[in-house]
């Protein structure tokens, strides 16, 4: 992966619905701005029960977006990312349909998982109390399979049935998918939800041994067909670091959270303190099209006695404090006040959860970007957008506040706001400047920290000072020294002198 900034996105949601059409907003609004592009889920169809991750054929791309060729042809300029779902499919798919009228009788039958299939001698209340999920309630959903009623595993949404990863059937499959995106020159993928995908009885059914065995065995058959892989899992943060170890990448889902949280409160002491054990391999991101999630940075879900980066007091607090800066938004869009999967995450977009401060949105970038890692930016946070409350009314999905659909001409008025000037200037510098392959080093002063980068030509260094921003928000929370080429450079406001690379 190269370490360059990459754009997170729908191919309908940013430009005129297409991938042809994304691949020409790439090529020439944001040139030299985002070099890579984790196209979000494209398959047939996109716009199902959970924006395209229920995919009822995951090898074919919704003929409304575009065709594989359309891929093929964004890869020449863009390294490409895609979602492989590995842990479940539609239930309108034609495997799942036709277990459902044959039963038994089903080719596909062993593909999908059962209650029975995890508990072939039942499970007792304690077992089925601790399965690991992200809503409440059990995990199955009533099916009839050829007249006869199954219990069947449903992780997420009842539309979405699991897969049976054990199943030579389940297999096969996800390895059509893996075939298919390498042969469409397709670089990394995303495991979506991997961390569900293999169950095992008397477990939580969630980041197991067997499941690191799971995600070996596609790293293994991902790497043959010259793809890298990326984990995605929102888990107490030294599960991160456990997991870095053993994927070619790792989502740092704690630094969100973290910026909020500093540059709300004015400490730096958690995110310091996440410096000093998180993983260098990883993927960085304050934005991505699910939830600001709080799980990241709190006390472990399945067992409290161990503390998170931040107390739980404070979590609860930073979630106070993101409704209060969105006026009640994230709140309307969030847990049970609107169709949410999953109670751990906070809906509002990450401009608004900083009460569309530019500085201080700015300075979080700034330090997302000096953060050892690949650094990814939303499309929504690419334009420093506020929550979407007219299509949160529309959908009824908490989701959705996030999830924006901007035309050719949103795009270009946001492209003339100093906030998105200064980011796209911020994403140039961070790709144009050769230090960021150097040397990393990082120190804590009080209340600032220093990142510092040092290359064979270049260096750079930020220094990242929030308590100024808390309750003055006219003051800097940012300044930024960088040496080129041309010399030695300063500035202490990112957005009305943003950096250049000579």
């Amino acid at each position: 992966m190269k370490n360059k900034v990459q754009l997170i996105t729908y191919a309908n949601r940013f430009g005129e619905g297409t991938i042809r059409s994304l691949t020409d907003v790439l090529r020439t609004r944001f040139d030299g701005v985002y070099e890579g592009v984790h196209i979000l889920p494209f398959f047939t169809p996109f716009d199902g029960a959970d924006a395209g991750f229920d995919p009822i054929d995951h090898t074919k791309v919704d003929p409304r977006l575009g065709t594989w060729d359309d891929i093929a042809e964004l890869s020449k300029t863009h390294d490409i990312m895609v979602d492989a779902i590995v842990n479940h499919m539609s239930w309108e798919s034609k495997q799942f349909q036709d277990v459902m009228k044959n039963g038994e009788a089903s080719p596909y039958y062993g593909m999908f998982l059962t209650m029975s299939a995890v508990f072939p001698d039942g499970a007792t209340e304690e077992d089925l109390a601790g399965i690991y999920r992200p809503r409440p309630g059990l995990p199955f959903t009533h099916y009839n399979w050829g007249g006869k009623t199954r219990l069947v595993w449903t992780t997420f949404t009842p539309q979405q049935v699991d897969i049976n990863t054990d199943s030579i059937e389940g297999w096969d499959y996800l390895m059509s998918i893996l075939d298919q995106m390498s042969q469409s020159h397709v670089s990394f993928i995303r495991l979506d939800a991997v961390g569900y995908g293999a169950k095992q009885a008397k477990t939580t059914c969630f980041m197991t041994p067997k499941t690191f065995e799971l995600i070996g065995r596609i790293k293994e058959e991902s790497a043959k067909r010259g793809m890298e892989t990326l984990i995605e899992v929102h888990s107490h943060y030294m599960k991160q670091v456990e997991i870095a170890g053993k994927v070619d990448r790792v989502y740092d889902f704690a630094i969100p959270g973290l910026l909020l949280h500093a540059l709300t409160t004015g400490k730096t002491g958690p995110l310091a303190r996440w410096m000093e054990v998180r993983p260098g391999n990883a993927v960085n991101v304050l934005d991505t099209h699910d939830g600001i999630g709080v799980i990241d940075i709190g006390s472990d879900q399945m067992d409290r006695s161990l503390k998170g980066l931040v107390p739980d007091e404070e979590v609860d607090q930073l979630v106070e404090t993101i409704k209060e800066n969105s006026h009640g938004e994230s709140a309307a869009a969030t847990g049970a006040a609107a169709s949410n999967l999953d109670l751990y995450q906070v809906n509002c977009t990450y401009y608004s959860a900083l009460g569309c401060d530019d500085q201080k949105y700015i300075a979080a970038r700034a330090v997302q970007f000096f953060m050892p890692g690949v650094p990814q930016v939303y499309y929504v946070g690419a334009l420093a957008g506020e929550n979407d409350m007219q299509l949160l009314k529309e959908t009824n999905v908490g989701r959705d506040i996030n999830r924006h659909y901007y035309s050719l001409e949103e795009i270009d008025q946001n492209l003339e706001r100093p906030v998105v000037k200064a980011l796209n200037a911020l994403c140039r510098f961070r790709n144009g400047l050769e230090a960021f392959d150097g040397d990393f080093s990082f120190a804590q002063n009080g209340d600032s920290l220093t990142f510092a980068w040092t290359g064979k030509e270049t260096e750079a260094t930020l220094t990242f000072t929030p308590a100024q921003g808390v309750g003055k928000d006219e003051a800097p929370v940012c300044s930024l020294r960088w040496k080129d080429s041309a010399g030695d450079h300063k500035t202490d406001d990112l957005i009305a002198e943003p950096p250049a690379v000579a």
